[in-house]
């Protein structure tokens, strides 16, 4: 009787899956050659990918906005604010408005990711000790950076983070309810990552009724998760005039595909049919974007930087048609997965100020 451990990964579906990648994927990748080519791409694709994710589906209500507190530091105050994106569905968010300058001010969206219990670690929120290592390990506090640049900043919890944590996961700041969001949402047409790009879309609707902020130059910016949020939204929103995504753009097949036990929020139904992630950031030109890769990021995949690489060169042909190749910028630093913000912050101010 044969044994299956003389031939292993027999009985697994992986290389299956890897296989109909090969056949069946990107079926709407980046290809034009001009301008008008461009256009009518960019239209098809964002129409394919409000469907997939069910952004199309969210529901518009009134912002309903309220501050809860205020607490004063040396060079910003903070604020907490709670706005409502859907009916029923509240994102508590903290408000980082500097001291310094004249307002109104240039705005940055720092989203998070995950393991630092959502907005509490981007604002350096050190009083549980599980966050303030996850800060410290993950240079996580990029918020206060921002505001101490003298951005008004805003840091919201991503639906299933920090206070917006489902009950399922209570009990462990760090954790999300990604799979939990995920479960319920599939099958009504929905995925955590709409919610999220829904979410940041009405954030920005919530800044752009606030005189202390320049509605022509709102940026944002996150690490991993918060880099997936911050290309979503910039795709979805041209209201987003500048990007960072951190340890987030690479390929789908070498980081999502092959490293299959990532969080759920990372994947949408039908979408590799489509476009790889690069595609997704090629919709964004001509605006700034700039890309921060850590060389030791395990999230790369098996063949590292250069699965970031091939993402990178399908957004510089992209910008390449509007002469736009200096708005894309490439940081490839020393480290793992982490914030860097050596040349994301002077990128930001170049282009928000």
């Amino acid at each position: 009787m044969e044994n299956a451990e003389d031939k292993p990964g027999r009985y697994m579906a992986h290389q299956y899956f890897r296989n109909r990648w090969d056949r069946t994927g990107r079926l709407l990748a980046f290809g034009a050659k001009n301008e008008e080519e461009w256009r009518i791409w960019r239209r098809d694709l964002l129409r394919v990918l409000r469907r997939l994710t069910g952004y199309d589906t969210m529901l518009m209500c009134p912002l309903n906005a309220t501050v809860t507190e205020t607490v004063e530091f040396d060079d910003y105050v903070r604020e907490r604010v709670e706005i409502e994106t859907e009916p029923g569905i509240v994102m508590p968010l903290f408000v980082l408005i500097p001291k310094q300058g004249t307002p109104p001010y240039p705005a940055v969206i720092a989203p998070h990711g995950h393991g630092g219990g959502g907005k509490a670690a981007v604002v350096g929120l050190r009083e549980r000790p599980e966050v303030a290592k996850a800060i410290d390990h993950y240079n996580y506090a990029y918020g206060v950076s921002f505001v101490r640049a003298g951005f008004i900043t805003f840091c919201p919890d991503a639906r299933g983070f920090g206070e917006r944590q489902e009950a399922a996961v209570k009990g462990n700041v760090l954790a999300s309810s990604c799979t939990v969001l995920n479960n319920m949402a599939y099958p009504l047409g929905q995925t955590v990552t709409g919610m999220w790009a829904w979410d940041l879309t009405r954030l920005v609707d919530y800044i752009e009724t606030r005189s202390d902020c320049r509605r022509d130059r709102i940026g944002c910016a996150g690490l991993s998760g918060g880099g997936l949020q911050t290309l979503w939204a910039t795709a979805f929103d041209e209201r987003i005039t500048c990007a960072v995504i951190s340890g987030y753009l690479y390929g789908y097949k070498d980081s999502l595909l092959d490293l299959h036990q990532n969080c759920s929020c990372n994947y949408v139904p039908h979408l590799y049919e489509y476009v790889d992630m690069g595609d997704i950031a090629a919709t964004l030109a001509p605006r700034p974007i700039l890309i921060e890769t850590g060389n030791r990021d395990a999230l790369n995949g098996a063949r590292g930087v250069a699965n970031v690489t091939s993402q990178v060169n399908i957004i510089r042909k992209s910008y390449g048609i509007f002469g736009a190749q200096d708005r894309v910028y490439h940081d490839v630093f020393e480290g793992e997965h982490r914030w860097n913000g050596v040349h994301a912050l002077p990128w930001l101010e170049r282009w928000l100020k």
